[in-house]
This record gives C-alpha cells, structure tokens and sequence, in this order.
C-alpha cells in the first residue's frame, strides 16, 4: 500500500493476530486510499469475526469506512456476551474440534461437525446455508465473506474451548438432550426396545436408557458418566443461568 497514513491499535485480546511491531499500542498503518478500514483491519491479521467496535477518532464507524490520512483507528474486539441476530444459535465446527463439538453436544447446544475434511469452501457454505456459527481455528476460513458468522477459538485445550464458546454467546443448556454422535436429540428409551443393541452385561447392570432420535444410537450411565457428569456440573455453574 501507498496511501495515506492512519495510526492503529488493536485491544490486547486481539494482538496475537498482528505482528510483533504492532502488539506494542498505536502503531502507523499505510493504507492504499481506497480500501475499507474492514479491508485494512484483516490485512493486518485480525479475522472480522473477532473485531466488535471501530473507533475512528473516537466516533464509532462501520467496516465500510474509508480510511483518510491522520486518523486514529481503534479496534476492539467483540462484546461478550455476543448477539447472533437472523438465526437460532446454533454452530458448526471445522474437523479439527471434534472434542469440543462432543462436549457442547453434552451440553445440548447445538453443533454440527463433519468427521472429515469437507474442506473450506463447503464449510462456509454449510454456515451460510443452515445459517450456524462457524468456530474454526483458521483465520483464513473465518476471513471468507459466504460465512453467515463466526468466531475463533483461542486455545487449543478442550476445557478452555469449551468455556470460551460458552461465555461468548451464552448459549441455553439442556444436558443430556443431544445424542454426541451425531447432534440429534434424544428420547427416553424402555429397556425392553433396545435390548437388541446391548451387551449382555449392559443388560444386567442398567435399567435407564436413552436413544437418539436421529442415529438411534443408545445412551446409558456407564464407566464414563462419571467424567461427564463433571463436565456438566462445572458447566452449569459457571453458565447454567445463560439465556440465548
């Protein structure tokens, strides 16, 4: 770019997305003149999907805003918790966070999740079409504009995923009513209707059961719950009161 020149900073949660240079506060941007400030933000490293307010000399601005010579930009990141207008809250997440997909699945929220590598065009495509949040570690996906809406997820680790998802978008959880499998929903199930697809010793040792409405596959409170049930609770206290 060789433009006029406007001053930047980026709030200190969205500074691992820029440069070194740039981590420190206000740093001196070239823009090209005829770019969005949309446009500017993303070039620099930030996704869309994480930068909430602009500030442009301290007056709120859209996307669209083209930068002019000597202002002073501020980029924030989004505001928690966050609205997602034009859809149920709902998500879809890449292949990469399966684990993270089975623990909000536990949770009941709603998340779509593709075992395999549909790839990044019909990823986005999926978001758009079933109109989902798309949570993705890939700045590159989350920077394609047929997504409906999206977010990153920060860290690596399941737990914080999971905590971060939940406080962002606050989404309504009803444990033990999504099938982990496949994000159906589950029924109570009579002993007897799904003896056929148990083990002998599953048989003897449990008398309620649940099964998913979509996969049939059939639920239990086996050698895991005890894990889960922990997951659950510690959900429940942090965000159990979260409304949608």
């Amino acid at each position: 770019m060789n433009g006029p020149e406007i001053h930047l900073s980026v709030a200190p949660e969205l500074r691992l997305f820029v440069s070194a240079e740039r981590r420190q506060g206000r740093t001196t941007v070239v823009t090209d003149g005829s770019s969005t400030l949309g446009h500017v933000v993303e070039s620099l490293g930030v996704p869309l999907t994480e930068a909430g307010r602009l500030l442009v000399d301290g007056r709120e601005v859209a996307v669209s805003h083209i930068p002019r010579a000597g202002e002073s930009v501020e980029v924030y990141g989004v505001e928690r918790p966050q609205a997602v207008p034009g859809a149920p809250l709902r998500f879809l997440l890449d292949v990469h966070l399966g684990t993270l997909a089975r623990r909000l699945r536990l949770l009941g929220v709603d998340a779509a999740y593709e075992n395999e590598d549909i790839g990044d065009p019909a990823l986005a495509t999926l978001s758009a079409k079933e109109r989902r949040v798309l949570l993705s570690r890939d700045r590159g996906l989350l920077r394609r504009r047929e997504i409906f809406a999206g977010a990153y997820i920060y860290s690596d680790r399941p737990d914080d995923q999971l905590r971060d998802v939940l406080e962002r978008f606050a989404p309504v959880l009803a444990p033990w009513t999504r099938c982990t499998a496949c994000n159906g929903r589950l029924t109570e199930a009579d002993k007897d209707s799904v003896q056929g697809r148990l083990h002998h010793g599953t048989q003897r040792s449990y008398d309620v059961f649940a099964q998913c409405t979509a996969c049939e596959r059939v639920y239990w409170r086996g050698a895991h719950h005890a894990r889960l049930e922990a997951i659950v609770e510690e959900a429940l206290r942090e965000f159990g009161g979260a409304a949608a």
